[in-house]
């Protein structure tokens, strides 16, 4: 599929701020699945951008403004092709001990947020025995959302694992580190993916632009089927009960969401923020969009 994306963010401050430094991670990565043909910021006011990749391989946008202001405007844009994963592998649960699967696990197979333990993760860790790695993951897409009610506002962004099972609620954040740990547990390694997502209805096949979130699905380390091959990241979405597919739009990926947040920023001064931020992703004809 090919698409463009537009992420504007709008900052308005009720007195001047200065020194407002800012860290994006937005650009559309390039994976084996997803091409980023693309992408171009626009900064107001205008400022000096520098680019890196952090620890885990994800672009890194950085930018400051010294001078007083009293608004910013973040506005990015992409242009995306993705196409379909391969199958998942479906390789057994003694495969996760081979040294090839423990070399690529790295830190996405340690404990998090359970130590000490969580009232209420045992019973869904029980829930989540399957014959196989792959049938737990689908098992988990499953489980999550029957469980938990899909709330915005319920959570905010610095929410636990305990909050949401307290609250019974919560957004794809919530969702994505409740998989997270409880895939952990099991001992899949797992890793939180921060994206867009073609979200257009399923009775307007015609829509070409919608309006959406950025979105968090996850990436499970699963092992080659018959202990062949290497071990496969494989994505998976527990908000929509689904592997990713196509629609899915990676940026990056991180331990969990606070590696890979798509705006973090400060400003000097006491001034308080208005955010306002809108994510558009439209639908484009393969030859139109098509780059050499």
């Amino acid at each position: 599929m090919h698409f463009a994306i537009r992420f504007l963010t709008e900052y308005r401050y009720d007195t001047p701020v200065t020194d407002n430094l800012n860290a994006l991670r937005v650009r559309p990565a390039t994976t084996s699945s997803q091409r980023c043909d693309e992408f171009h910021t626009r900064i107001e006011p205008e400022a000096r951008v520098s680019r890196h990749l952090d620890y885990f391989g994800t672009e890194v946008i950085e930018f400051g403004i010294p001078t007083s202001h009293e608004h910013l405007t973040i506005d990015v844009r992409a242009r995306v092709v993705t196409s379909l994963p391969p199958d998942p592998p479906e390789g057994s649960w003694e495969s996760l001990q081979s040294p090839s699967y423990i070399d690529a696990a790295g830190e996405f197979a340690l404990p998090w947020q359970d130590q000490p333990e969580i009232q209420g993760l045992q019973i869904m860790h029980e829930e989540l025995e399957a014959n196989s790695p792959l049938e737990t993951l689908e098992h988990l897409c499953e489980m999550v959302p029957n469980r938990f009610e899909y709330r915005p506002g319920a959570t905010y962004v610095g929410s636990t694992v305990s909050d949401l099972l307290d609250m019974g609620a919560g957004v794809c954040q919530d969702f994505v580190h409740l998989s997270l740990v409880l895939l952990r547990r099991r001992g899949i390694a797992a890793r939180y993916v921060s994206g867009y997502l073609w979200s257009a209805p399923e009775d307007e096949g015609t829509t070409d632009s919608v309006e959406v979130d950025t979105h968090a699905w996850l990436e499970a380390l699963l092992p080659g089927t018959d202990g062949h091959g290497e071990p496969v990241w494989v994505s998976a979405d527990p908000t929509n009960r689904r592997l990713a597919g196509e629609t899915h739009v990676k940026i990056g990926h991180g331990r969990f969401y606070s590696d890979v947040p798509p705006v973090k920023g400060l400003y000097m001064g006491g001034a308080a923020s208005e955010l306002n931020a809108a994510v558009t992703m439209s639908r484009l004809d393969p030859q139109a969009s098509a780059r050499a």
